[in-house]
């Protein structure tokens, strides 16, 4: 009887480490900071991941909140210890502050995360008026 419960308890804990086993997605940043912007003047970041976990990364979508935000995300499966990339442009024509979020969704446990884009969107100076 001993035997077959420490049978069990030794199958029940390798079946709890295989299912925990799974990508593992840390960004290097999960926030950028643009600061002022010219308005009218797309700007892009580039936030890189490492898969940190034992399992293979795919990241099936990225939303964003608005069309003013595009986002370009690494397609293919990311092996753990290497690296992905999820890029976002923002198209700064609306002056005054953004904080604009870019969510990631993938197979990792918590199955997404949320990055954000923010800083402040400036007027373009008025044209000087030419001296002749």
């Amino acid at each position: 009887m001993k035997l077959f419960f420490s049978a069990l308890v030794l199958l029940v804990g390798l079946s709890t480490v295989s299912f925990a086993q799974k990508g593992v997605l840390k960004f290097k940043e999960e926030s950028h900071k643009f600061g002022k912007v010219p308005q009218g003047t797309p700007v892009t970041n580039e936030f890189v991941f490492t898969n940190t976990g034992t399992d293979p990364v795919v990241i099936s979508n990225v939303t964003v909140s608005c069309g003013c935000t595009t986002p370009v995300w690494s397609k293919e499966p990311v092996a753990p210890g290497k690296t992905g990339t999820v890029k976002a442009t923002f198209n700064a024509a609306a002056a005054g502050p953004f904080n604009k979020p870019v969510t990631v969704f993938s197979n990792t446990e918590g199955g997404s995360i949320t990055l954000y884009l923010n800083g402040e969107v400036v007027p373009k100076q008025a044209a000087k008026p030419s001296s002749k």
